[in-house]
């Protein structure tokens, strides 16, 4: 076990409702958080953080899932049929990975990241000709 993997925990991820649940494998502090400005993460307003493709497996209400696709239905973005909070998507750029909503991971409070940063979806480099 390397350095990086010792130094996360696995907590839980839930929508609002508790229809779906998740584990996630993350550090107590995320490194690295954004949010996007495509044309449907900026209406989502939420802020993310990368996990491995790994480090996130459903334990509850996999088939409350709803799957979201548009434009180049590459990315896949994942929120729940009854309460529709969006818990996480697989990203064009690497599908592998999952980019979770850090407000879903309990005991994170995503108004104690000052420092997100922007991901250029809008300018995406797979859009360039």
């Amino acid at each position: 076990m390397n350095k990086q993997q010792k130094d996360k925990k696995m907590k839980k991820l839930t929508c609002h409702c508790g229809a779906v649940e998740a584990e996630v494998n993350v550090p107590d502090k995320f490194e690295k958080v954004l949010r996007c400005n495509c044309s449907v993460c900026k209406r989502k307003g939420y802020v993310m953080s990368p996990i491995g493709e790994n480090d996130m497996k459903i334990t509850k209400g996999e088939d409350k899932l709803t799957l979201y696709q548009f434009y180049t239905n590459t990315a896949k973005h994942y929120f729940c049929s009854i309460c529709g909070i969006f818990t996480h998507t697989r990203p064009r750029s690497n599908p592998k990975l999952h980019m979770i909503n850090i407000a879903c991971v309990e005991g994170v409070d995503p108004f104690e990241y000052k420092d997100v940063s922007i991901n250029d979806g809008n300018n995406h480099p797979l859009d360039q000709k």
